[in-house]
């Protein structure tokens, strides 16, 4: 049977569009104690090299490693090797020197014993344990040599990647700067949180939870408040997103009495390149330009802004940042039987959870309204559902996107 055509433009392909439409945004250097969650603009490269030398990776005896492959036998003690010291000279056949963990290994010798396999006796070592050779030695180098590239450009840095650099004796890093996104909630009816509410009057939740969802994927938030449904009022909050490097607006963007954003900014020489996505929760998502602006309009209802900041804000900072479009899904068990999809992809919120085996579980949950958003603060992850997918059992695989996994902590 011929599937039916879709007006609605696929998700991956909005996702690029948006991502391909982003400028980088400018470059600038940090110390390593701000580089958290910054983007590396250029590659970096080791000046040194880790260890520099051989090192000992125990305490124990720097011994030539013929010299222990048959036991009992005794050395005699010429020195010590301590971590930020070293022995002078070669050290002869029969020879030891006490060592610790990061100590240089002395010339002449290749091997380190034990130290609990051994006795001190006055400035004789017995040795009792045969040693391989080379044993408990760090080669300099191991880690890594000096001119070696090991963090490329466009990577999200994280604590490890800053020890890293440190260990490469690079001091600072030359990074994109942060982003700036204006985020315009709009609505006549929303009130900032801790304001009256009543029934013509209900929470903003969008603004505040979007600015964070910047501030996880390395944005810069600047906050344009709320917008009355009003012409005027939208196109003077649009004079403020100018010199921001994409402005983003929730609520107004589809095509209804009440939905104004196109209107109010297509007066001032908005751009469309779309404003549907067959995507489940959030059809109503529209993408264009406002002069060089980028303007990318999300659905008012909070479930389905908050999806939708995760797909599509999350290609256009990768833009902005000249990072190349990411892949957020990985792969569970599906924990209850679903039905087949219809034509849009569908993103349903999901507990998520360890199975005995270690196997990662997703099951839906069985309300999927776009306006609960504690369903989706107590989800999971997302199960991700192609367009016509038919429908499965329990323990398929399915493609998910989990919540709070990597650098970014959504």
């Amino acid at each position: 049977m011929e599937r039916p055509r879709s007006p609605l433009i696929p998700v991956d392909e909005a996702r690029q569009r948006i991502a391909a439409a982003m400028r980088p945004v400018g470059i600038e250097t940090v110390p390593l104690d701000q580089a958290l969650g910054r983007v590396l603009a250029e590659d970096v490269t080791a000046r040194v090299s880790q260890p520099p030398v051989a090192v000992s990776a125990m305490d124990g005896y720097a011994v030539r490693g013929a010299d222990v492959q048959s036991v009992p036998t005794t050395l005699r003690r010429v020195g010590e090797a301590p971590a930020g010291g070293s022995h002078p000279g070669t050290v002869k056949a029969g020879e030891a020197v006490r060592i610790f963990t990061g100590g240089p290994v002395p010339a002449g010798t290749d091997t380190v014993v034990l130290q609990e396999n051994t006795e001190a006796i006055g400035d004789q070592v017995v040795v009792h344990q045969v040693t391989a050779l080379g044993r408990h030695v760090r080669a300099a180098g191991l880690d890594f040599e000096n001119g070696q590239t090991l963090l490329r450009t466009g990577r999200r840095l994280s604590a490890r990647d800053v020890g890293l650099a440190a260990a490469m004796n690079v001091p600072s890093l030359r990074v994109r700067k942060r982003p700036r996104v204006a985020v315009l909630s709009t609505g006549s009816e929303l009130v900032s949180a801790g304001g009256a509410v009543g029934p013509a009057r209900i929470v903003d939740a969008n603004g505040p939870a979007l600015a964070a969802v910047l501030r996880s994927f390395g944005a810069e938030p600047v906050s344009l408040g709320i917008a009355r449904d009003d012409v005027a009022t939208l196109q003077d909050a649009a004079a403020h997103a100018r010199g921001t490097d994409l402005f983003l607006t929730l609520g107004g963007a589809s095509v209804g009495e009440h939905d104004l954003i196109q209107k109010a900014l297509g007066l001032q020489g908005l751009a469309v390149d779309f404003w549907k996505v067959a995507i489940r929760p959030g059809k109503p998502l529209m993408f264009g330009r406002l002069g060089e602006l980028p303007v990318l309009g999300l659905p008012g209802n909070p479930v389905s802004a908050l999806v939708c900041a995760l797909l599509f804000v999350g290609a256009a900072v990768d833009g902005l940042l000249g990072r190349p479009l990411a892949e957020p899904t990985i792969t569970a068990t599906l924990g209850r039987d679903l039905e087949a999809n219809d034509t849009r992809q569908d993103y349903m919120r999901s507990e998520l959870v360890r199975g005995a085996d270690g196997t990662l579980i997703a099951t839906p949950l069985a309300r999927q309204d776009s306006s609960m958003l504690a369903s989706l603060a107590a989800s999971g992850c997302l199960v991700v559902r192609a367009p016509f997918a038919p429908a499965l059992k329990a323990g398929a695989l399915v493609p998910i996107i989990p919540f709070g996994v990597g650098p970014e902590g959504y």
